[in-house]
């Protein structure tokens, strides 16, 4: 299948300034969609905002893994969504596209809201089996029913799990601090996962962090993890740019951290979600995502090139 057939090949911009996608072991794509948010919308134009804000990152060498994704990296432009049709629809769609590409390259998708993750998720398990996830978020996505959604960006959590798509015990929540009944906000902690709230990450950062990483990597050990950040477990100081900011969240130094040293985990994809450029300021907020993205992939990139 060529990228054309998937993928818009009009965009003018890519992320990091690398080549169409072709035969790169490392993929990038943008699911441009916000249909499930239920605060303020526009997260489905994040894809551009990031690869605009990646570019600033120049030779994309990382200063910690000392690698770069340029000659790794191909952008396969943004998912073909109807943004108009029903959700169940929608995420056909994207359950579609991401498991080609998944198929043939190790993936970064760029959000969209949170419900996108459901279908990448799904497309994810039929490929490595039971999941093992680390999910940033402000938010624990767990409810059954959110604000009268039955299915949508609050309770993507709730569903992955109960389809099996990830294992509850496998499961890490990072940065939660949001309103919300007990049964929703402790969820994962009662299926037997990890939660880590922001108020718990407080005034930790470098070697405070370092028990909360051994804890996450000796859980998920050598389990296929999946990786998803919520932009919005970032304090808004650091990303104003979302649809439902949470003050009182994640520094972006504490996720930075978090991520670098999560990078030995045996990770086989990620996405980055709500950023909202209608919200940001000055770019905070897409500059932050761009930089987790490529953390992320430089990260992987450094222990494929160690293994």
């Amino acid at each position: 299948m060529s990228v054309g057939q998937f993928a818009y090949a009009n965009h003018t911009n890519r992320f990091l300034g690398v080549p169409e996608l072709t035969d790169q072991p490392y993929a990038l794509m943008g699911v441009p969609f916000d249909g499930a948010v239920t605060n303020r919308p526009g997260a489905r134009m994040g894809p551009q905002d990031i690869r605009r804000a990646s570019l600033m990152l120049c030779d994309g060498i990382h200063p910690h893994f000392n690698v770069t994704p340029l000659g790794l990296l191909g952008d396969a432009y943004d998912m073909r969504l109807t943004n108009a049709s029903p959700m169940a629809d929608v995420r056909v769609q994207i359950e579609r596209q991401a498991a080609a590409l998944m198929a043939r390259h190790h993936c970064a998708f760029l959000g969209g809201d949170h419900s996108v993750t459901l279908p990448l998720l799904r497309a994810a398990r039929k490929q490595h089996g039971e999941l093992a996830i680390v999910h940033f978020d402000a938010h624990c996505d767990t409810w059954v029913d959110h604000f009268g959604e039955p299915s949508g960006h609050g309770t993507w959590t709730y569903e992955a799990i109960a389809e099996g798509l990830v294992s509850p015990q496998h499961t890490v929540q990072i940065g939660l601090r949001s309103s919300g009944e007990r049964a929703a906000r402790e969820y994962v902690q009662d299926q037997g996962g990890l939660i880590f709230t922001a108020r718990q990450l407080r005034g930790l950062d470098g070697t405070g962090l370092a028990p909360v990483i051994s804890e996450i990597v000796q859980r998920l050990k050598g389990r296929p993890c999946y990786i998803t950040v919520d932009i919005d477990c970032l304090d808004p100081a650091f990303a104003p740019g979302t649809g439902t900011p949470e003050p009182g969240g994640l520094t972006s130094s504490q996720l930075l951290t978090l991520l670098e040293e999560l990078a030995v985990l045996n990770c086989i994809g990620m996405d980055c979600v709500e950023v909202a450029p209608a919200y940001d300021h000055a770019e905070l907020t897409s500059t932050a995502a761009a930089t987790v993205v490529w953390t992320y992939l430089c990260g992987q990139i450094a222990k494929r090139s160690s293994d």
